[in-house]
C-alpha cells in the first residue's frame, strides 16, 4: 500500500463535475483506493464513490491523502495526484 498527500487547488473545490472525474480515474485502476480529507482530519472513504468523495467536502487548499493498495498502486496514486494538482480538469 501506498499514499501521497496533495493540496486541492480547484477554486470551488472537489464539487460535483471535478469529483466525478477524480471518481472515473480511480474506477480505471483495479487498486482498492481511498482519499482522505487531511484538512477536515476525515476518514479514509472509497476513491470509487462519488457520494463518498463528494462527502469528504473537499474545498480549495484542503489537503487530500490519497491511498492504493493492489497490483497498480502506483499507478492509480500518481495519476490521482497529478489530476487533483492540475485541477481535476477544470
Amino acid at each position: 500500500m501506498i499514499s501521497q498527500t496533495t493540496r486541492v487547488v480547484n477554486p470551488s473545490g472537489l464539487h460535483a463535475r471535478p469529483a466525478s472525474v477524480f471518481v472515473k480515474c480511480a474506477m480505471s485502476f483495479e487498486s482498492k483506493v481511498t482519499a482522505r480529507n487531511v484538512s477536515t482530519d476525515s476518514e479514509a472513504k472509497d476513491a470509487k464513490s462519488i457520494l463518498a468523495v463528494m462527502g469528504l467536502g473537499m474545498k480549495k487548499g484542503h489537503e487530500i491523502e490519497i491511498c492504493a493498495d493492489g497490483t497498480d498502486e502506483q499507478e492509480a496514486v500518481s495519476a490521482l495526484v497529478q489530476l487533483v494538482e492540475s485541477g481535476c480538469g477544470e
